[in-house]
């Protein structure tokens, strides 16, 4: 009933999120869905105990079109003392309906208490052949005309961050609609 994903940043862990929300209600998975089911969260903007109870009060009610309501709580470490305390209570004695996924780049300020009643999983950076076999795909399949070695530099600068590496590639695309390279 609870999941924690742990790893650095941009290495997939809210998206992986999202997928695993819709893929156990059998939702359809589309970038702009709105889903009451599946409910978002910002642990540092909705930091709180008052946030944790809300979550909490909402948390009873039973989903409406899937079979659960799940709550990805993104960047978790950003709780209160107090708001992890009364996520405590919640994880020990969660509703059938409900599961919990949250996600942290800083997995040592989320309390023991916290991760002993979650399934942890540790998300790494890609390695270079990989980030770079990754945005070749993505290069070939969006028709930007980029060579190799420019391809090679950007998915080194990326640093095994998918979003860096992607938003570098995303960058570059605009420069030029002839072929990018490095000279």
């Amino acid at each position: 009933h609870a999941y924690l994903f742990i790893g650095p940043r941009g290495t997939g862990k809210t998206s992986v999120a999202r997928i695993f929300a819709h893929e156990v209600n059998n939702f359809e998975y589309e970038l702009e869905d709105d889903y009451v089911d599946i409910v978002e969260i910002d642990g540092a903007s909705n930091r709180g105990i008052d946030n944790i109870r809300e979550l909490r009060e909402k948390a009873a009610i039973a989903p409406t079109s899937g079979k659960y309501k799940i709550y990805i709580i993104d960047e978790v470490h950003m709780l209160t003392k107090e708001a992890f305390n009364a996520l405590l209570k919640t994880l020990e004695e969660p509703p059938a309906h409900v599961i919990f996924i949250m996600a942290t780049t800083d997995a040592h300020k989320v309390p023991i208490t916290i991760t002993s009643r979650a399934q942890t999983y540790t998300f790494k950076l890609a390695d270079g052949k990989v980030m770079l076999d990754h945005i070749k795909s993505i290069a070939k399949k969006e028709n930007i005309q980029i060579a190799d070695d420019a391809l090679e530099i950007i998915a080194k600068r990326g640093g095994g961050s998918f979003r860096d590496t992607l938003s570098l590639l995303d960058q570059i695309s605009t420069l030029s609609d002839d072929l990018i390279t490095t000279s």
